[in-house]
């Protein structure tokens, strides 16, 4: 699938337009290129069928462009872009504080093409003497360089990398007697340096005919009998190991990992006099388990425990004496509470949102499209509101077997107040409040400021709650602690945004609020269809941060979200 391929250029395209100052244009490419990278199906045969133009957002002019890739490998536009402005825009605007015109006084007058160039005029003093710039700033984006350059050690976004994945294993399945994925990708950390697979097969030679010579490597990196490394479009390398049927568990929690946690269990098969490798738990000569991992780890005197836990963060402890908990389990989860819509600044209509909701078995779904001052979301006024509302409730006469919530997202301000009237607020379902500016203030006065928006008296959830954006952007300055116990006192619910660049509270601040008592709502954040499917991802940070069914409200019935959300 070349669809993360295509989607980096549409972004590239998107940024060297910003620069030249189009307007609008940029806007669409970046929409074009968010849905193209959450597709669940493969671009080349939405080509092949002349189905690009489904795509959300992307119009005539842009599927030419796609086109134009497919066939051969270039996108002239993006050429032409590249040599008027020949700038690493990638690199550049990952440093946080930059954005694309900033890249562009950057190149015009200081001559800064990539990272080295911005480091060596940092380091230089140069920054500074620009206007608008000064010595705070040079500071802070020299700060931010070394930051990308420690995330530069190629790392991918879990929600765009898992669906490449499992499609691998569903390909390899009817080849083999036992396959499962292994490591990072299986305990599901936010991003993945490379993808590790085991299986079963009584072929393992064609089996590995068939892994290397699939549509979707763009290079074979290695080809053996028992392990071979591929590298798929888009850059990901896969590896993909055939072992033992009787060594299947051992080798499965061996290369699961993490590195600590397998660590802490050997210590714990030596203490009983064992021996534990990827082949198997030995005594001696003699193996005792390794068909299957519940086996190894019930041999050692634990209970069997699940992969997103396996980070040495107590779970080990916990194990040995059986109070290990009982996770929410994917299927737990009935709806989902955070998504825009045409409305503002989503690609979808209401209905269309609905009816992809059904088809994941969503029992009920919150329309929470920005308000207020947030016009580049194309944020809603209050008749806009009440608009929308009539449009709900005709909905809701049409689907009787899915709940729709009418939601607003509302912008905190710098000083903690909400961009919107109460009367607004008190007329919808649920209200979500998230910062999305000032994200600099220090981290006495956030933490103030997301405090006096949870004591609003309308506020049910604070969304993406850190404002991080993976490998982007840092999460803001918050003493988390304080926030949570604002949270708490005033029965305010707690987001994951399932955003795959998001994922935000994150497992080891989820773990947190859960301990202090704090609901936790998932919200894919879509802005379209296809972004639907993320909340999976926002259960994936829910299980590695611990959380029962209980402490997650989108396992609740109606009634019971109804009742949470009075007013």
């Amino acid at each position: 699938m070349k669809n993360q391929e295509i989607a980096k250029i549409l972004y590239e395209i998107a940024d060297l337009l910003e620069i030249e100052g189009v307007e609008f244009k940029p806007r669409a490419y970046r929409r074009a290129a968010q849905n193209i990278e959450s597709l669940s199906v493969d671009i080349e045969e939405l080509y092949k069928k002349g189905q690009l133009d489904k795509i959300p957002g992307v119009g005539k002019s842009i599927a030419e462009k796609i086109k134009e890739y497919l066939e051969t490998g270039k996108v002239r536009k993006l050429e032409e872009l590249r040599k008027k402005i020949p700038v690493d825009i990638e690199s550049l605007s990952a440093v946080e504080g930059l954005g694309p015109r900033m890249i562009k006084t950057l190149y015009e007058k200081l001559g800064v093409k990539n990272l080295d160039d911005l480091e060596r005029v940092c380091k230089e003093r140069r920054l500074r003497r620009l206007k608008g710039f000064g010595e705070k700033l040079e500071r802070k984006i020299l700060e931010n360089i070394q930051l990308v350059k420690q995330r530069q050690q190629q790392r991918f976004l879990l929600g765009f990398v898992l669906p490449e994945a499992n499609a691998i294993v569903e390909e390899l399945k009817p080849y083999v007697k036992k396959i499962s994925l292994a490591g990072s990708i299986r305990r599901r950390k936010e991003t993945i340096g490379d993808v590790d697979i085991l299986a079963v097969a009584d072929e393992p030679e064609y089996v590995m005919d068939l892994f290397t010579g699939m549509k979707r490597v763009e290079k074979v990196l290695a080809k053996g009998k028992t392990k071979s490394s591929v590298r798929l479009y888009g850059g990901i390398q896969v590896d993909l190991r055939i072992v033992e049927e009787e060594s299947f568990g051992s080798a499965l929690q061996y290369f699961t990992g993490s590195k600590e946690h397998n660590i802490e269990v050997r210590k714990i098969a030596i203490k009983h006099g064992y021996k534990l490798n990827e082949y198997g738990l030995f005594k001696g000569e003699k193996k005792i388990a390794g068909k299957d991992e519940e086996e190894v780890y019930k041999a050692l005197g634990m209970q069997w425990i699940p992969p997103e836990l396996r980070e040495n963060r107590g779970e080990i402890e916990a194990a040995l004496n059986g109070s290990l908990p009982k996770l929410v389990e994917y299927e737990d989860v009935k709806g989902d509470l955070q998504m825009h819509t045409k409305w503002s600044d989503g690609a979808n209509t209401i209905e269309e949102m609905v009816q992809e909701a059904k088809k994941l078995g969503h029992k009920f779904i919150a329309i929470t499209d920005h308000v207020g001052s947030l016009k580049i979301a194309g944020g809603m006024d209050e008749e806009d509101v009440k608009e929308q509302a009539k449009e709900i409730e005709k909905i809701r006469e049409k689907y009787d077997d899915i709940y729709i919530f009418h939601g607003v997202e509302a912008n905190i301000m710098k000083d903690g107040s909400l961009d919107v009237s109460n009367s607004l607020l008190k007329e919808v379902d649920l209200v979500l409040a998230s910062v999305h500016s000032a994200f600099r203030m220090d981290e006495k006065e956030m933490t103030k400021r997301v405090i006096k928006a949870i004591e609003h008296e309308y506020v049910d959830i604070i969304a993406h709650p850190t404002c991080r954006i993976i490998q982007k952007r840092e999460p803001i300055k918050l003493d988390i602690e304080k926030v949570f116990e604002a949270a708490k006192e005033n029965d305010v619910i707690m987001e994951i945004n399932a955003y795959p660049d998001r994922l935000d509270l994150n497992d080891i601040h989820t773990k947190m609020a859960i301990e202090m008592g704090i609901k936790i709502s998932i919200g894919t954040d879509a802005h379209s269809k296809e972004h639907l499917k993320f909340y999976e991802l926002g259960v994936a940070v829910a299980r590695r941060g611990w959380a029962e069914k209980k402490d997650i409200i989108n396992t609740y019935n109606i009634e019971e979200l109804r009742k949470l959300f009075q007013k």
